[in-house]
């Protein structure tokens, strides 16, 4: 069990019986009355978005979650197969579990998969990746005094606006949370 107060942003909790994550929250206290606390929550399930008031200080179930490192090995297109480092278990994930990670996803990659009891909830995908550029345009000459960027398809298939001076071939490290190059490597 846990406070509302002590809520954080990623945390996994129990409402209704199912499985919900935090995605934002806002202690709120009023001039008059009691203080409450709302929340932005996500059904892991589901994907569906609710917004919850709770009171002050009310207990809350959390949800206990185990994290595996995990060996990203092949995909047949709707399905992923991980492999559990330390049994060399195999596991197939749908895609929509893994949400718009599988853009970054490359053979032998480490993850961390997420369950609940023997239940898969997710893929917790690096923050920063190393990916090679497999396709963009070449440089523009001139126009280029405040920078610029071009769009570059990466060897995952991932698409990343970049510096007019990354070429086809480029290794670069881009940042997962919000799809940005990052630097060359």
């Amino acid at each position: 069990m846990i406070s509302s107060n002590d809520f954080k942003t990623g945390l996994t909790i129990i409402v209704d019986g199912n499985l919900w994550q935090i995605v934002e929250f806002l202690h709120v206290k009023p001039g008059k009355g009691a203080a409450f606390v709302r929340s932005k929550l996500r059904n892991v399930e589901t994907g569906q978005v609710l917004e919850k008031t709770f009171r002050a200080g009310e207990k809350v179930d959390t949800a206990h979650l185990e994290k595996n490192e995990m060996q990203f090995l092949f995909t047949d297109g709707e399905e992923y197969t991980f492999m559990n480092t330390s049994t060399f278990d195999q596991v197939a994930i749908p895609k929509a579990a893994i949400g718009d990670g599988v853009k970054y996803l490359k053979e032998q990659m480490n993850v961390h998969v997420l369950f609940h009891g023997t239940k898969i909830i997710g893929v917790d995908i690096p923050s920063h990746v190393e990916l090679k550029v497999v396709d963009t345009p070449p440089a523009e000459k001139g126009n280029t005094a405040q920078g610029g960027t071009k769009p570059a398809t990466l060897e995952t298939g991932a698409v990343v606006n970049v510096p007019f001076f990354v070429e086809i071939g480029t290794t670069i490290r881009v940042d997962t949370r919000d799809n940005k190059y990052l630097d060359r490597v």
